[in-house]
């Protein structure tokens, strides 16, 4: 697995993130968005759904469990945070979501076991200080394809 880890110091910064990422993207993509609550999960979705032409306000999935939204390439935006447990992952159907679609699951550490090891990892972890919008951005390529887009990851970053 490779990665690269950026700072970003506002919520637009972090959506940057999402919108570098956006580019290199297309269907069949699997996204794990992981950080604890009020990390920016949502935020760099935000970004990434912008980065695929999305016009449409993205909102966490928390208690609607998915929400679909259409740009360039379908995204599937997943919050598992409130299943409690496994089955629930397996009657979501997480593997066939992503067929034609890009996936991205908040919370999606607790659901790794049940995603294709082929994925993006981001993890988002705040600043210290609870008035800071400070946040290290960690992207991993874990799997063939996402491994061979690692360089264009840390390009795509370095480049926003």
């Amino acid at each position: 697995m490779t990665g690269t880890t950026v700072l970003t110091r506002s919520a637009d910064e972090t959506r940057d993130v999402g919108r570098a990422t956006a580019g290199l993207v297309h269907a069949g993509d699997v996204i794990v968005v992981a950080g604890e609550l009020g990390s920016g999960k949502t935020t760099f979705v935000q970004g990434l759904a912008a980065g695929v032409g999305i016009a449409e306000r993205v909102v966490s999935p928390t208690f609607t469990i998915a929400r679909e939204y259409v740009g360039s390439v379908r995204l599937v935006h997943v919050d598992v945070y409130r299943l409690e447990r496994a089955q629930e992952l397996l009657d979501l159907g997480l593997e066939d979501l992503a067929d034609d679609a890009v996936l991205v699951v908040e919370w999606g550490d607790v659901a790794a076991g049940y995603l294709p090891a082929d994925h993006l990892a981001v993890r988002l972890t705040p600043g210290p200080g609870a008035d800071t919008d400070e946040r290290t951005v960690s992207l991993t390529a874990g799997g063939p394809s996402w491994g061979a887009r690692a360089d264009a990851v840390a390009a795509a970053l370095d480049a926003r």
